[in-house]
């Protein structure tokens, strides 16, 4: 069966729209649905940042008590499959899922893996999962200024791999020749 992205439900017209939408949806999963797990830490407020469209998509970070999440609200049905038992009549009475089958695609030219997810509200989006355990922090602000470090410690090792990488493969290979060299 070929089953199709369901788009945002129509009172989201507009990807501006989104942000307050996609609070209020996790604010009532909290409530109706993830309160009572002992894994969510509920000093935690629900907050948005870095909202943006980059290709086909609307992308935003998400703090909530159970995660740090981005998320991808397409602006139009991306050419990706909906794996069987996640079209939007499936999962309509379906109990929430935090992390749905995986899905590979393609962002800025680059492999992309998130995680399918439905809600009536929202339609069909994706998510990929930043960091799944809340317990340390405080509040939101820990929780980028966290995500920020695992961002710049990155950024710097790539850096580092782009100055290293070139001169570690010439010694690597120098040391590879003369250890040949020797031992004929």
């Amino acid at each position: 069966m070929n089953v199709t992205w369901q788009p945002s439900h129509p009172f989201i017209e507009r990807p501006e729209q989104w942000p307050g939408a996609v609070l209020a949806v996790h604010q009532t999963l909290y409530r109706e649905v993830m309160a009572q797990d002992p894994m969510c830490n509920d000093k935690l407020r629900f907050e948005l940042r870095a909202c943006r469209t980059l290709e086909y998509w609307q992308v935003m970070l998400l703090v909530t008590p159970w995660m740090l999440s981005r998320l991808l609200m397409p602006i139009q049905p991306p050419a990706l499959r909906i794996p069987d038992g996640w079209s939007a009549e499936a999962r309509a009475e379906a109990d929430y899922l935090v992390l749905g089958p995986r899905l590979d695609f393609q962002l800025l030219d680059q492999p992309q893996q998130a995680h399918l997810n439905y809600h009536p509200r929202l339609g069909h989006y994706l998510l990929q999962p930043l960091i799944l355990n809340m317990a340390e922090f405080d509040s939101a602000e820990a929780v980028f200024e966290a995500w920020n470090r695992v961002i710049r410690t990155r950024d710097e090792n790539m850096e580092k791999m782009r100055r290293d990488c070139p001169w570690q493969k010439e010694v690597s290979r120098r040391e590879l020749f003369r250890g040949l060299r020797c031992s004929a």
